[in-house]
């Protein structure tokens, strides 16, 4: 398989601009209100912590089948990173799947952000050679939940470490 790369994807309000280490000092203050950790568990990343883990991000997938692409969120009108997106693609049962995620800073939700980062991210994967899209949403997070019906993503009933499976596949 070729290896996909992230590259920058534009949307109406919005660039999604591939993860690079030096966006650590930024995004650290995007994601440091602990209630982003509601659902997902964990605290807010240290600064060197972030940039630690971004590095293995960027480095890339130990799997050579499998490619790790994430993406800062930044938002033109207010000249500031909001957020990451991320796929994680690899070989499956139904084809090639990317598994996405996504979460925008407190000060910038309820804007519509995760939602047009999705689509855009969701619609740059369709002109992928990609077959499907997954997220696996907690099922009080309605605000994920509605993102992800924007995106096109269907509960599928199935369930993974407690999170609900949603699902679109991709017309290839």
């Amino acid at each position: 398989m070729n290896a996909i790369r992230a590259e920058a994807i534009a949307t109406r309000r919005l660039d999604l601009l591939p993860l690079l280490v030096e966006h650590a000092d930024e995004m650290v203050t995007v994601l440091s209100d602990p209630a982003l950790h509601t659902f997902i568990g964990g605290a807010p990343d240290t600064a060197e912590a972030l940039r630690s883990r971004y590095r293995l991000m960027v480095a890339g997938a130990p799997d050579p089948a499998v490619h790790w692409l994430n993406w800062v969120i930044y938002l033109r009108e207010e000249a500031c990173l909001t957020g990451t997106v991320q796929a994680t693609i690899g070989p499956t049962g139904d084809g090639l799947v990317a598994e996405i995620a996504w979460v925008v800073g407190t000060p910038w939700q309820g804007r519509g952000i995760a939602t047009e980062a999705a689509q855009g991210l969701v619609a740059w994967l369709g002109e992928q050679p990609v077959d499907g899209v997954v997220a696996h949403i907690h099922p009080e997070h309605r605000a994920s939940a509605a993102v992800a019906t924007a995106a096109g993503l269907t509960p599928t009933g199935g369930q993974q470490e407690g999170e609900i499976r949603w699902r679109r596949r991709l017309g290839r």
